[in-house]
């Protein structure tokens, strides 16, 4: 449990620092150069991710129980998971989805979690997925008082919706039916 502790932290420390100070932030990426600081960033999340990955791998043998979620949960979640992936795609192509939801990867970040946290009740996952939800909301309520920069993405375009939506569900799909249980080790449909 320790490793999944301190990869969270390492992680969301990473992802909180302008949330916290945006102005230290951008005086250290001024000092350092927007490179160097964006691959110290980079790095310093992926070793808080890998820990994250490790330490919940390991928190799965010796699992917590802190409540045993009703099977009807399980459906919930996946319905509510539905618009993860169109909103994660919809982050980086500009259009109608993005401008209604004004921040559709904190939107996909916090139905991910709260449908995960649904039909999952062991320690390591009210952890892992309630730190999740915590950060996704705090981060978008500190949105609302300090100014974001731009992400990378692709052109304006009409298709974009479409494309964001089509992606999304054959992702899910690809999800629920097969990526899950190869990546997680766990299907979300029982099979």
């Amino acid at each position: 449990m320790s490793l999944l502790l301190l990869g969270l932290v390492l992680f969301f420390a990473v992802h909180s620092i302008a949330i916290v100070n945006a102005p230290w932030r951008d005086r250290q990426a001024a000092a350092l150069g927007e490179g160097p600081w964006k691959g110290l960033y980079a790095l310093m999340a992926l070793i808080g991710l890998g820990l994250i990955v490790w330490g919940y791998g390991l928190a799965r043998h010796e699992p917590v129980v802190l409540y045993w979620p009703p099977v009807w949960l399980r459906h919930i979640a996946l319905l509510l998971l539905v618009p993860v992936f169109p909103l994660l795609l919809a982050a980086y192509l500009p259009g109608r989805i993005q401008s209604v939801t004004r921040h559709p990867m904190l939107a996909a970040t916090k139905l991910w979690a709260f449908a995960h946290l649904l039909a999952n009740g062991m320690l390591a996952d009210v952890l892992l997925f309630g730190a999740f939800l915590i950060w996704a909301v705090a981060d978008r309520v500190s949105m609302k008082r300090r100014t974001t920069s731009s992400v990378l993405s692709a052109p304006p375009s009409r298709l974009n919706d479409a494309i964001a939506v089509v992606g999304g569900l054959t992702l899910y799909g690809a999800f629920v039916f097969w990526l899950h249980a190869w990546l997680i080790g766990v299907s979300p449909i029982g099979r």
